[in-house]
C-alpha cells in the first residue's frame, strides 16, 4: 500500500472522528441523541436512508453477486426501491402524522401503544438481536474489503480496525451525527463508483467487445435468476421498510411528513437502478478480470464477495487507491453507525426504559453512550465468527420481518390491536424463520425460512384475534 493511500485512508477516519466529536459537543439529551432533533432535511434524511439500507453489505453482496450471475442482481434491490416508495406512500402519513407518536424514539414505542408493554418488550428483542446481527455483516464487510485489498492485512485485524472506528464515533455523536456522516459517505461512495471504480475496471479489463466475448450472454442479461431469487430477495427486503428500526428513527427524524415522503423516494431512487447497476457491473468486471487470470486465487476457494476487493487492489494506482478504498468504507461505516443506533435504542428506550426515566437527561446520555458501545463491542465479536456478509444481512433481516411484520401491519392498518395475537405472532414467526435458517434443512421450492416464517406469523395472529373475537361475543 502506498503510503499516499494510506495518508489519504487516515484523513477521511480523522473527518469522521471529527464528527462524532462535533455532535458530542452539541448534543443535548436523547432527542439529538436518538432522533437528531426532529428537524432534519429531506436529502440528508434521504442520502442517509440509502447510505444506511445498501451500505457495506449491500455493497459487498451486490459485487458477488454480480461476480456470480451479472446483472440479474440488480433486482435484489429493486425490491429496496419497492419497499421504499411503499412505505412513503402508506406507512410514513400514519407514523408521523399520529399525535401519539410525536415523542417517540423507536419502533417498540409504537408496538406498545398498538398492543401492550409485554408485546413492546418482544418487539424490541427481536430487533435488538436483528440489529446486532445486522452490524456484525457490515465490520464484516468492512474487513473484507481491507483485507481483500490490502493482502498483508489479515481479516481479524481488519475487523477490529473497522470495528472500532464505527463504534467510537457512534457512540460520541448520536443519530446527527449518523446521518450527517452518512451524507458525506454516500457522496463518496457514489463519486468513487462514477469516476474511479467503474471507468478504471472497465480500461482495465479491455473494454466491451473484450468484457463480451469472455462472459457467457446470461450476464448480461435481466433474467438469468430463478423466480425464487426473487421471491426470497421480495420476502425479506421489501417489509423490512415497513419494521426497520432505523428507518423509523429517521421518520422520527424529518421534519414533517411531506419531508419525510420526500426523503423515501429520494432513497429508493438511489438504490434502483443507480446503485443496483453500479454495483453489479463492478462485480461482472471482477468476474471478467479473474476468467483472464487477473485475480491470481484458485476459483475453489475465490469467494465471490472477495473478487472486486482483489480487482481494485491489482488495478488502481496510488492516491486513487485510497480515494476508492475511502468510498468502500464509507459504506460500511454508514450501516454499521445506523444500526448500533438502532440497537441502542432498542436497549435505552424499550427494554430499560422505565429504569431510566429516574435518571436525569445527562446520566440518560451517558447511559446512551455505553449502552452503544457495550453493543459494538458484541457485534464485532460474533463478526469474528462468521464468513459470508450476504447470509449474515439477510438472516438479520429475515429474523426481524417474520417477527414484526404481521403485527406493525395489522397494529397500524388493520385496526386488530389483539396483545395474544401480536405476542403469537411474533414468537411463531420469528422463532419459524430463526429455526430453520439454523437446521439448514431443504425447504420446498428452495424458498426462505422467511417465506414460512412470515405466513406462519399472520397464521398465529388471525388465529388466535378470530378466537379471541369469538369468546367476546360469547360472553
Amino acid at each position: 500500500m502506498a503510503i499516499i493511500d494510506l495518508i489519504i485512508f487516515l484523513v477521511y477516519m480523522v473527518v469522521m472522528l471529527g464528527v462524532g466529536v462535533y455532535f458530542m459537543k452539541n448534543n443535548k439529551g436523547q432527542d439529538d441523541y436518538y432522533v437528531g432533533g426532529r428537524n432534519i432535511g429531506s436529502w440528508h434524511i434521504g442520502l442517509s436512508v440509502v447510505a444506511t439500507d445498501v451500505g457495506g453489505g449491500f455493497s459487498v453482496g451486490l459485487g458477488g453477486l454480480g461476480f456470480a450471475m451479472g446483472l440479474s442482481g440488480s433486482w435484489m434491490l429493486f425490491t429496496g426501491l419497492l419497499g421504499a416508495w411503499l412505505a412513503a406512500v402508506y406507512l410514513i402519513p400514519i407514523v408521523r402524522s399520529t399525535p401519539q407518536f410525536r415523542h417517540f424514539y423507536t419502533l417498540p414505542q409504537i408496538v406498545t401503544y398498538l398492543f401492550d408493554r409485554k408485546v413492546g418488550v418482544v418487539a424490541a428483542v427481536i430487533c435488538f438481536i436483528g440489529y446486532l446481527g445486522f452490524t456484525s455483516s457490515q465490520l464484516l464487510a468492512g474487513a473484507k474489503l481491507a483485507s481483500g485489498t490490502f493482502p498483508e492485512l489479515d481479516l481479524q485485524v481488519a475487523l477490529v480496525i473497522m470495528g472500532v472506528i464505527a463504534v467510537v464515533y457512534t457512540v460520541m455523536g448520536g443519530l446527527k451525527a449518523v446521518i450527517y456522516t452518512d451524507t458525506i459517505q454516500w457522496i463518496i461512495l457514489l463519486l468513487g463508483f462514477i469516476f474511479i471504480g467503474l471507468p478504471i475496471s472497465y480500461f482495465h479489463v479491455g473494454g466491451w467487445q473484450v468484457i463480451r466475448d469472455t462472459l457467457p450472454t446470461a450476464f448480461f442479461s435481466l433474467n438469468n435468476l430463478r423466480w425464487q431469487d426473487l421471491a426470497n430477495w421480495g420476502i425479506t427486503i421489501l417489509p423490512i421498510w415497513f419494521v426497520g428500526m432505523t428507518l423509523y428513527q429517521r421518520i422520527f427524524a424529518s421534519r414533517d411528513v411531506a419531508s419525510a415522503k420526500k426523503a423515501w423516494y429520494i432513497a429508493g431512487f438511489f438504490e434502483w437502478p443507480i446503485m443496483a447497476f453500479m454495483g453489479v457491473s463492478l462485480g461482472l468486471l471482477a468476474r471478467v478480470a479473474f476468467e483472464q487470470g487477473r485475480i491470481a486465487v484458485d476459483s475453489e476457494i475465490l469467494d465471490p464477495e472477495m473478487g472486486l476487493p482483489i480487482l481494485l487492489s491489482t488495478i488502481l494506482p496510488a492516491g486513487i487507491m485510497g480515494l476508492m478504498m475511502s468510498a468502500y468504507f464509507s459504506a460500511v461505516l454508514s450501516t454499521a453507525d445506523s444500526c448500533l443506533m438502532a440497537a441502542s435504542g432498542n436497549l435505552t428506550t424499550d427494554i430499560f426504559g422505565r429504569w431510566m426515566k429516574s435518571l436525569s437527561e445527562k446520566v440518560v446520555m451517558r447511559m446512551s453512550q455505553l449502552f452503544t458501545l457495550l453493543i459494538g463491542v458484541l457485534a464485532l465479536s460474533i463478526a469474528l465468527q462468521m464468513t459470508n456478509v450476504l447470509e449474515l444481512m439477510l438472516y438479520s433481516y429475515a429474523f426481524m420481518v417474520s417477527g414484526l411484520l404481521v403485527p406493525i401491519v395489522a397494529g397500524l392498518f388493520w385496526k386488530m390491536r389483539s396483545p395474544s395475537a401480536a405476542l403469537s405472532a411474533m414468537l411463531l414467526g420469528g422463532g419459524l424463520t430463526a429455526g430453520l435458517s439454523v437446521a439448514d434443512v431443504p425447504l420446498p421450492f428452495q424458498l426462505d425460512p422467511n417465506f414460512f416464517g412470515v405466513f406462519a406469523s399472520l397464521a398465529a395472529f388471525l388465529l388466535v384475534y378470530r378466537v379471541e373475537k369469538f369468546k367476546k361475543q360469547n360472553n
